[in-house]
């Protein structure tokens, strides 16, 4: 099969969620307008908890204030899904794309996100599942059959069907970040890393490969990859061609 359109990737290192946010939003309305092709942004973030519009009572465990004393921010976010954490160590995946090209249907778009996940985890030998209601890559119990701990989160938002917010996935994550909240409100599932179930640590850019590997594949992309400042003078050009003139 012949790769469909092209998608520029580009891999920021770790800025703070809210620049993330901002840089998303900024590419979004540029692609609605047709004036920058698909992105794909990967990124670590320093500690930080968002919630998105479903967030459950309860699901926060700490205040803004116990949470600033402990290091990590606290962000309302317009994305979709409930608590999660983001920090250095777990790959964060933001596509900008325009599903009205070819995939105009949301739990496709859900499902081929976590099929990213659940392929990189299978690049490892790590057996994933998916557990209806609750998106993401989750893992099963060995000894009782059942799933028990997530592995990547899924949340996103959709504007006139361009895409922006997308995965967390825990590569080297410290994981203890997560008892500060009950993640996506599920009290009963617990939280994992490609780290802890492989008993190493893993080279990120190697993990950030496979995930670009996939969604290649997945999404029928063609891939192009930028620097930060390819990208910034990407969307300088975007914004120039429709200035008015002076």
């Amino acid at each position: 099969m012949s790769l469909g359109p092209s998608i520029q990737v580009c891999r920021l290192g770790r800025i703070s969620y809210l620049e993330a946010w901002a840089l998303q939003k900024e590419l979004s309305d540029l692609r609605k307008r047709n004036l920058v092709s698909d992105c794909l942004l990967l990124i670590e973030h320093p500690h930080v908890i968002t919630y998105g519009r479903n967030v459950g009572a309860g699901s926060l465990l700490f205040d803004e204030n116990s949470l600033n004393e402990q290091g990590v921010e606290l962000v309302e976010s317009d994305r979709g899904g409930d608590a999660t954490y983001h920090g250095p160590g777990q790959l964060v995946a933001y596509p900008i794309i325009d599903l009205k090209v070819d995939m105009q249907d949301v739990r496709k778009y859900v499902w081929t996100l976590e099929e990213c996940m659940l392929s990189v985890m299978a690049d490892y030998e790590i057996s994933g599942e998916r557990l209806e209601g609750a998106p993401g890559a989750w893992l099963k119990a060995q000894d009782l059959g059942e799933i028990d701990r997530k592995m990547g989160a899924v949340g996103v938002r959709l504007s006139r069907w361009v895409t922006h917010h997308g995965i967390g996935f825990n590569v080297n994550t410290d994981l203890s970040f997560f008892k500060l909240i009950v993640p996506c409100g599920l009290v009963d599932k617990g939280v994992t890393s490609l780290q802890r179930e492989l008993g190493r640590t893993l080279d990120f850019r190697e993990v950030q490969d496979h995930f670009i590997k996939h969604f290649s594949r997945l999404f029928n992309r063609q891939v192009t990859e930028l620097s930060y400042p390819e990208l910034s003078q990407l969307i300088q050009d975007a914004h120039a061609s429709v200035e008015e003139p002076s």
